[in-house]
C-alpha cells in the first residue's frame, strides 16, 4: 500500500485499485485508514457540482 501511495499522484484510482488487487470502491475507502485524503474539492467546489443542470 505504501508504494501505492506514493504513486497515487500519477495513476487514476481505477489504475491503483486495479494494481493493489482490489475493486475501486474498497480501494478508495482504504486510503482513508492510511490518511490520503480522496475528497479533494473545496466546500464552494461541491456546491456547484451538486446544483441542478
Amino acid at each position: 500500500m505504501q508504494l501505492i501511495h506514493k504513486e497515487l499522484g500519477r495513476l487514476s484510482s481505477g489504475a491503483a485499485a486495479n494494481l493493489a488487487g482490489i475493486p475501486k470502491v474498497l480501494f478508495l475507502t482504504k486510503l482513508t485508514d492510511y490518511g490520503v485524503d480522496t475528497f479533494q474539492l473545496t466546500e464552494a467546489e461541491l456546491a456547484e457540482e451538486l446544483k441542478p443542470a
